[in-house]
Parts: structure tokens; sequence; C-alpha cells
């Protein structure tokens, strides 16, 4: 799809990714991830950072322990990895600039949810941080049945909680993972993010460097109810204490997923 179409375009619903995206977590993510491979002296390069950006923390587990070569580790990192982000977001939760003002205004035109690789509780925990839980219908994470992105269950998934068909239904993605999934689920897409590699820009329909971006409001102002205001949000965001994380027995679950697992292609497709 060219920028002229998507912009053309009016969404019927709006599945958001949540790290990275509205809330900017990323960062906390990357300095886990940091931690935990110092704390068993490993030192993570370019290649690793990127190759994590956006995976399902379980399958980063996967990654660190290999990296580690202490494949008996892997439940072990994971825990810490989790640990790590879930103090570093407490001390630190911060919106993305214009996300508050873009998921207010839509919010009151077409129905909203959520779609990420994060456990339940940390999506709750960091929405609940920039006073936004309340604008979203469904929050959709990866459980049993449900493949965590780059799989295209939690948008498909989501887009049918909201009974919008995917093809009417716009993915706000930060990552190659991301716009993967929601690609193979048939919705269109709206990158976001500075330093974006070729390849997510290839796949979005429009990427942008932030979501107050010009371009962004002025195509949103055309389909809510009101103007989205253009600017980077309050500073001041609540804090609130980290949620508990789960259990051991939750995480050998979930990691028992194998990230190398072959991956459905995009409704319509042979890919």
């Amino acid at each position: 799809m060219t920028v002229h179409r998507i912009l053309d375009w009016a969404p019927k619903a709006i599945v958001f990714d949540c790290d990275g995206t509205l809330v900017d977590t990323e960062r906390h993510w990357v300095e886990a991830r940091e931690l935990v491979l110092r704390d068993h002296r490993v030192t993570p390069d370019a290649a690793f950072a990127e190759s994590a950006k956006g995976l399902h923390y379980t399958e980063c587990g996967v990654l660190m322990a290999r990296i580690a070569e202490r494949p008996d580790l892997t439940e072990e990192m994971t825990r810490q990895l989790l640990e790590r982000f879930r103090s570093l977001v407490a001390q630190d939760p911060a919106a993305t600039p214009g996300a508050r003002e873009l998921v207010t205004a839509a919010a009151r035109s077409v129905p909203l949810a959520v779609a990420s690789n994060c456990p339940l509780d940390v999506v709750e925990f960091c929405l609940e941080s920039i006073g936004l839980r309340r604008r979203f219908q469904h929050v959709v994470v990866p459980a049993e049945g449900i493949a965590p992105k780059p799989h295209p269950d939690v948008y498909a998934i989501a887009a049918q909680r909201l009974g919008a068909d995917p093809a009417d239904t716009l993915a706000v993605e930060d990552s190659y993972c991301g716009l993967q999934a929601a690609h193979r689920a048939g919705l269109r897409t709206l990158g976001v993010g500075r330093q974006p590699g070729q390849d997510a820009v290839d796949l979005a329909d429009l990427w942008v460097d932030t979501l107050d971006d010009a371009r962004v409001t002025a195509w949103a102002a055309r389909w809510t109810d009101e103007p989205v205001p253009v600017g980077r949000p309050p500073s001041g965001s609540r804090p609130v204490p980290p949620p508990s994380g789960p259990s051991p027995e939750e995480i050998r679950t979930v990691t028992g997923h194998s990230a190398a697992s072959s991956l459905p292609g995009r409704p319509g497709s042979t890919s």
C-alpha cells in the first residue's frame, strides 16, 4: 500500500503494540537484557540488540542463554530479565510522544485494543502507569493457543475481539517482529520509531518517527470526533507499584514454545 492510500483511509478499529509504541519501555528492555547478560559475564553486541527487539520475553531468555553458552540457565535468565525490566519501568514510566493524544482521540471514534508479547500483568502495569488502560477494550498477549509475534495470533485475535475485519483494522507497531505479525494477520500497518531497520520501513504502510508526526495528527483528525493535539504528552507520569511476575511454572510453560517453529503465512497468501 502506498503512503497516500493509507492516509486516505479510515480504520474501523486500531490495535496498538505496547512496548516502544505506546510506552517508552524499549530502553528498559535493552538495559534489562544488558544487565542480565553482564551478570553472566557476557557483553551483548549490536547484532544481539537488533535480533532481540520485539521478541517475546521468553524467546529473549532463550537467546540470552544461547549467547552465554548456558542453555541450562534459560529459565533463570528469563526470570531475571522480567525482574530487571519491572524494576526499571517502576522507576521511570513514560508515554511515547503523541501516544496519549492519539489514543484519547481515537478511542472516541473506533474501538481499541493492545497486542503485546509481554505478560498480561506487565502490559496492564505499563498502561496504568501512563493513564491509558481504560481506553482499551481488550489486551491480547501470548497464552496457551496464542503464539507470540511474529506469529499473527495476537493481532488476528485482537481484531476479532473488536468485531472488525483485519483489512479494516490498523496496527501500530515499532518493531519488524511486530509488523510481521500484523502483516500476516492481514492488518494495515503504521510503523513508529526513530531508528527503524529498512526491513521494517518496507513492511509498514507508513513509517513515522513519533505518533505526534504532523501527517498522523492531520490524518487522525479526519476520522476522529475531534482534532488530535500536536506535541509531546505532559511529563510526570504516575508511578505505580510493579506487578508480581509469573510463577516459574508459567515461565516453563511459555518457554516451551520454540522461536524457530514455522510461521503461518498472511491470510490469502502462500508465504
